[in-house]
């Protein structure tokens, strides 16, 4: 059931997404950022996840989870901001709702690179709650936190040479390859 309740989030936070674009409006860092955590897809992955572990993943433990711990919270703010970095510019061309790139620009007044250091600022301190989760586990069980700590790095591969999601180049078949049909083990 809650996977289901994640799916509906996800359309209604898409749904926000192009109600923005349609009216032309570039909502605050707040409310996009209310939206984005959403879009970016992490807590929708993460739950379809935790759907194949029933052994370890109990009703409770699942709840506790999906209730938005800091492990959760970071590994979502991560998504959301290497995905808007990596990919603004090809969305604003191609027609999109405002990225948190131009929603910070527009609220604080500062420039593309300026609004790029301080994302990567708060990615980096992301990653510094997601380490410190994983070291001192408290809400989270050890095989849920090694699940979310393996599939946040792989933001770093999808989004490494720019929109590796939407347009799937050498880099990541490689990649895919790798892992699929010609993997080390």
């Amino acid at each position: 059931m809650e996977a289901i309740e994640r799916m509906k989030n996800q359309i209604r936070a898409y749904f926000a997404e192009v109600n923005w674009f349609h009216e032309g409006h570039v909502p605050t860092m707040e409310e996009y950022m209310r939206v984005g955590l959403t879009t970016a897809g992490y807590t929708l992955i993460a739950t379809s996840y935790f759907m194949g572990m029933r052994e370890v993943v109990t009703k409770d433990t699942f709840d506790r989870v999906t209730g938005s711990p800091k492990i959760m919270s970071s590994s979502n703010l991560v998504a959301r901001l290497i995905d808007d970095i990596k990919t603004h510019k090809f969305e604003r061309k191609r027609g999109h709702a405002s990225s948190a790139i131009e929603c910070y620009m527009k609220q604080y007044g500062v420039s593309e690179e300026q609004v790029y250091s301080e994302f990567y600022k708060q990615v980096e301190n992301a990653w510094l709650n997601i380490n410190q989760e994983f070291l001192k586990p408290i809400v989270v069980p050890m095989p849920i936190l090694i699940c979310m700590v393996n599939l946040s790095p792989s933001l770093g591969v999808i989004y490494k040479e720019g929109d590796g999601y939407t347009y799937v180049g050498k880099f990541m078949k490689d990649n895919i390859r790798s892992l699929f049909i010609d993997p080390l083990v």
